[in-house]
């Protein structure tokens, strides 16, 4: 059989890339050849494909999800915002030029082709296809044009189940707003809901959801608790709070803990990059917006950034730029990622991304950084602090000269990054989920009381996550229902809720 699904959700945030994640774990447990599919993403976290191509980190998870190494297929429309006004458009993993929120406009109807070309044919490899839509389906200001969400959904005849957030409040009404602003051929679509995030006593809940479903005549088909063990890959940048612990993290194995300052940039890209430090016990990570956070950090990481140049002006501007010049000062160790790495550079020459040509940057590493027009993307393997490494590269800075050592040997033998003691730099993501590589940094940073764990192995915490999601959907969601949207599609003689999309 071929079935597909589509989660929307009530705002963005509200859980539609876990519970993809969780549906994807539930039917690949079960034996289902299942893959996600997010027709447009937008979202500065990505990963480079074994197929070349750059993707939403979300997508590349759900894939892990299904037993699947990801694929361009899985987001054939990625969104990197370098500014509030425009974005980076990728498509079929590749750059095709840059929109504003008017000019992308146009181009959504050739876009919509290559979505439903794209979703046609994985629904012709896996039995099923699990979609994400994007920020909420009831945005009726962007429905005309809309490939994501309702749009997607009509054009692929997909049964759509709606995901709220009760930890934000007015979850009933956010349900009932979104299928109530829907025309009346969106809402036949709209099957069901499901309840994000709650606390307490369900019982609590249970008459709010009879009402909603005699208000609505579709029944809410579980009720996800909040666990705070879930927190690895999220997707929004909403869920990086600034000057918020990352994850949950154990005890030390000693008696100190090592504490891990990251800037938490305005356009910060790949802030997924500092999670795996975050599962290692005794090890706290928190993002930061102000100087005196600086102050008794062990480690501060600059992560990557869409907006290197501008990111760069506001490390000045805020003061943080003068306490990372002063820890690195006190001998005290600093690690930049991609963007964060650029801006150790002594120069950074611009003519891309911000159009400023050369600008001076932290001068922490004795190299020079220019900006080209191509995007360079590499899954790259090699050494680095004694251990094997891999990881992968997204980035238009390239390192033009450099007189520092290299962090890494590349597998063809090359240098790559800079090590230049307490000052680290890398182009690479996911050069610390390397458990090896992982666990010499924290020993080599680590404040004295501090003894890096030696069992921690990230690919196996985050499998453990992806199991928790797919008990979690066992356990709570009504799955004979969903198996049933899957497999025949929305019932029919839905009702219409009034007043509907206006006209």
């Amino acid at each position: 059989m071929t079935g597909s699904l589509l989660v929307a959700g009530t705002t963005s945030d509200a859980g539609k890339s876990v519970l993809v994640a969780g549906l994807c774990r539930w039917l690949y447990r079960r034996g289902v050849k299942v893959a996600p599919f997010k027709a447009q993403n937008m979202s500065n976290n990505s990963v480079v494909t074994p197929d070349g191509g750059e993707i939403g980190r979300a997508q590349a998870m759900q894939a892990t999800a299904c037993g699947l190494e990801p694929s361009v297929r899985f987001n054939p429309v990625l969104l990197k915002p370098g500014s509030d006004r425009s974005s980076q458009v990728v498509v079929l993993g590749r750059v095709d030029g840059t929109v504003s929120a008017l000019s992308y406009r146009e181009r959504k109807p050739a876009l919509l082709e290559t979505v439903l070309r794209t979703l046609e044919a994985l629904r012709a490899d896996y039995g099923v296809v699990i979609c994400e839509g994007a920020g909420s389906p009831a945005e009726i200001n962007l429905r005309a044009t809309d490939i994501a969400n309702m749009g997607l959904a009509r054009a692929a005849g997909l049964p759509v189940l709606v995901v709220g957030d009760i930890d934000r409040g007015g979850v009933l009404a956010h349900l009932f707003g979104t299928l109530a602003l829907l025309d009346a051929a969106d809402q036949a679509l709209v099957a069901g809901f499901v309840i994000n995030k709650f606390r307490g006593d369900p019982a609590l809940l249970e008459p709010g959801l009879r009402q909603l479903r005699a208000l609505t005549g579709r029944p809410t088909l579980g009720v996800l608790p909040f666990d705070e063990r879930l927190w690895l890959d999220a997707e929004d940048s909403l869920s990086y709070v600034a000057d918020g612990v990352v994850g949950r993290p154990a005890p030390p194995v000693d008696s100190r803990w090592l504490r891990v300052a990251v800037p938490r940039l305005p356009r910060i890209s790949n802030a997924t990059d500092v999670e795996a430090l975050a599962c290692e016990p005794g090890v706290a990570v928190r993002y930061v917006t102000e100087p005196s956070r600086l102050a008794d950090a062990d480690l501060v990481v600059l992560p990557g950034s869409k907006s290197t140049v501008a990111d760069l002006d506001w490390l000045r501007a805020t003061g943080l730029a003068d306490a990372v010049l002063a820890h690195a000062a006190a001998g005290r160790p600093v690690l930049g990622i991609c963007g964060g790495y650029q801006m150790l550079a002594r120069r950074i020459v611009d003519p891309v991304e911000s159009g400023r040509g050369a600008v001076d940057g932290l001068g922490l590493l004795d190299l020079e950084v220019e900006f080209e027009a191509g995007k360079h993307l590499a899954r790259p393997d090699g050494i680095a602090l004694g251990h094997p490494v891999h990881g992968y590269e997204i980035h238009h800075g390239r390192v033009t000269r450099s007189a520092e050592p290299p962090l890494v040997t590349t597998a063809g033998g090359d240098p790559e990054g800079a090590d230049a003691g307490a000052v680290l730099g890398t182009h690479w993501h996911g050069l610390l989920e390397n458990d090896g590589f992982r666990r010499a940094l924290l020993a080599r940073v680590a404040p004295p009381g501090f003894v890096p764990a030696a069992d921690t192995c990230f690919a196996e915490v985050r499998a453990g996550q992806l199991d928790l999601l797919g008990d979690l959907v066992e356990r709570c969601l009504d799955t004979d229902a969903i198996w049933r949207l899957i497999e025949h599609g929305v019932p029919a003689g839905l009702p219409f809720v009034p007043p509907g999309a206006p006209v």
